[in-house]
């Protein structure tokens, strides 16, 4: 649910973006960039590489924040992130936090 209220410094804020580079013929489709990009920001794709794994594609490329978490993981060192500077940001939506139940 959007909210109508933004905050008051919105202006001042500067969100970092990267620029993902995957290098498709290093890859050996674990998927564990896909998994734990907190954006969402990869998907794994339809074409294949030279070892007939699937490499990951980037699925959205405006919502990378550059964490580097998908270079941190990769274990083939496939996949690296440019800075892409920063930026302000659109609009701001609430975290959606789950409720743990008991």
């Amino acid at each position: 649910m959007p909210l109508w209220r933004q905050p008051l410094d919105k202006d001042r804020i500067l969100v970092t973006h990267g620029i993902v580079h995957i290098i498709d013929d290093r890859c050996k489709g674990c998927g564990f960039c896909i998994e734990f990009c907190p954006q969402g920001t990869l998907g794994i794709s339809d074409r294949t590489n030279i070892k007939g794994y699937h490499p990951p594609q980037v699925i959205a490329e405006n919502v990378c924040v550059n964490c580097g978490l998908c270079t941190l993981l990769c274990p083939d060192f496939a996949i690296y992130i440019e800075d892409g500077g920063k930026q302000a940001p659109g609009l701001i939506h609430p975290v959606q936090r789950n409720e743990v139940k008991r």
